[in-house]
Formats: structure tokens, sequence, C-alpha cells
């Protein structure tokens, strides 16, 4: 069965035709969308944020799940007249599919920005699959989105609600962070020579699990609320970041700091983790560090 992935800088959406949710006797097609031109890329390459690359890491490896399944995956982007925020070529883009899958991201991360992005993006896209008459919406967010407080996340939640009004079958997969972006972090809460860290607790999840149960979810019927993933080991966060730290030879040391804040929001000690039942990833933060240090 063919499949289809669209995915753009920051963000990334496939779409599934026939033969998702369930059908197994029927066809399926894909599709793969990059939402902003390589000029425009790389104008703003300088400024990207390891968020936008963690998305489309996310796209990249369920494509590679789809085409290991042998599944035909077509390419679309801007250039090719297909872009959510403009609504441009989705109609034509989404014509017989019967599941999305939405990773998108925004290419800022300012307050106003990123709500104006997902309420754009979202409305564009839904209204495309309801029109195309798509069986299952499935989207990417973020544990604990609707328990911290930081624009990013206020963003997320409308995201979340546009999903829940839209009348379309859906699954919302939220994922703790992802154990590649681990580095990411130690350098947006370092002050010299000083990692300063929340002490909350952490349980951060590989990519390569992610994209595993975006593509397990996606060929399930819908659930229409809200599924849970997280890595398989829960700890304090300054201990895990601490542990890569050291891996990769990072000197910097790692501080437990109240005040600390993680993306510009208050976090409590449940506030990066699931309260409740969850799908756990398989692999485990040396499991990841080893395959990670394989592949550099």
């Amino acid at each position: 069965m063919p499949y289809g992935i669209v995915e753009r800088e920051g963000e990334s959406l496939i779409s599934l035709l026939p033969g998702a949710a369930g059908l197994e006797t029927a066809r399926s097609g894909a599709l793969v969308m990059t939402a902003t031109s390589n000029a425009e890329r790389q104008r703003r390459i300088k400024h990207e944020d390891r968020r936008h690359w963690r998305h489309r890491l996310i796209g990249s490896k369920t494509v590679a799940i789809l085409r290991q399944g042998g599944h035909e995956v077509l390419a679309a982007s801007p250039n090719s007249g297909v872009n959510t925020i403009t609504g441009e070529g989705l109609k034509e883009a989404l014509a017989g599919a019967q599941v999305v899958i939405d990773l998108a991201n925004s290419p800022s991360f300012e307050d106003k920005a990123v709500l104006e992005f997902f309420e754009t993006s979202g409305r564009n896209l839904l209204a495309a699959e309801a029109a195309a008459n798509v069986r299952h919406h499935v989207a990417l967010s973020i544990v604990a989105i609707d328990r911290t407080d930081n624009g990013y996340f206020r963003a997320k939640v409308a995201q979340e609600k546009l999903i829940e009004a839209s009348g379309i079958p859906y699954t919302i997969v939220r994922s703790t962070q992802f154990l590649e972006f681990l580095r990411g972090i130690a350098d947006s809460s370092a002050d010299g020579n000083l990692v300063k860290l929340p002490p909350v607790l952490f349980q951060p999840i590989a990519s390569d699990d992610v994209a595993a149960s975006v593509a397990d979810v996606a060929l399930a019927p819908p659930h229409n609320g809200i599924v849970e993933i997280a890595g398989p080991e829960r700890a304090p966060f300054n201990e895990i970041v601490a542990r890569y730290l050291k891996a990769v030879g990072d000197p910097r040391e790692i501080v437990s700091d109240p005040e600390a804040r993680y993306w510009g929001g208050r976090v409590d000690e449940h506030s990066l983790v699931p309260l409740g039942e969850a799908r756990l990833g398989r692999i485990g933060f040396d499991e990841w560090l080893r395959r990670s240090q394989a592949a550099a």
C-alpha cells in the first residue's frame, strides 16, 4: 500500500490515501510537502531553532517506516503548489486521502507568531480535510501543554482545540521531549559553564520510537482523544542531562535551580512527564546514545 507524507521546513504533514485505518485491502498513497521554498529556507537557516529540526526528523523517519513497508511516498512543496499556510494546492493534494498526519511546527517561536501559525495552518488543513472526507486526522503534540504555561504550549493547545472541534475523527499523540534534543536543552539553559535546570522529573523518548508510534496510530482507528508516549526511563531532569553531557565529553556543570524555567515557563515536578497511562518507547538512554554515537 502506498502512503504519502507532507514535510516542510520546521513541519511535516503526512497524508495516507485509502488503506489506512484498518482498510487492509484498499490501496493507499503518500505525499511529502515542504512549506517553504529553498530561498526562504536559506534566508532563515542562521536563525533556525533545533525545535524545527526535531519535527523534520520525525517526518523523515516516518517516511522511512512507510517506505520500508513497501509504500510509495510522493513529494510536494510550495514550489510544486502545495502550502498549508496559504491553502494553495491542499484540495488537490488531499483528494482521496483517508488519513492525515500533521507534524507542523512554526518557523517562529514568538508568542503571537506561533499562535497565528498553528491557527492558520490548522484551519486551512482541517477545512481541506473536511472537504476531502478524510477519516482520521493524526497530530503530534507535547505532553503537559495544558499544565505548563508558555507561548508555544498555548499555541499547541489552540491547535488541539481546532482538531477536537473540527468534526473529523482524530488522534492526538502527545510526546515527551526527544532524546535528540538534550544538547539543545543544555545550550538553552546555559549560563557560562553552568547549565541551570528545574528540579523536575524527565522522561525523554527516542525519535525512532516517536516515529514508530505515530505510524502505528495512523494505521489504527481514530481514538477521538489523546494518546501519550514517553521514553522507558523516568529520572530527575538534571540527572539525565548530566549523563548526556558526561557521555559526550561536555565539561559544563549541571545545577538544579528551582527558579530555572523550561522554554520560558515555570514547571513543577510532574510538568514534563505523563500523569496517567502512556505508551513507552523501547529505546532507553544508553541504547540511544550508543546508536547516535555510532551514526556520528
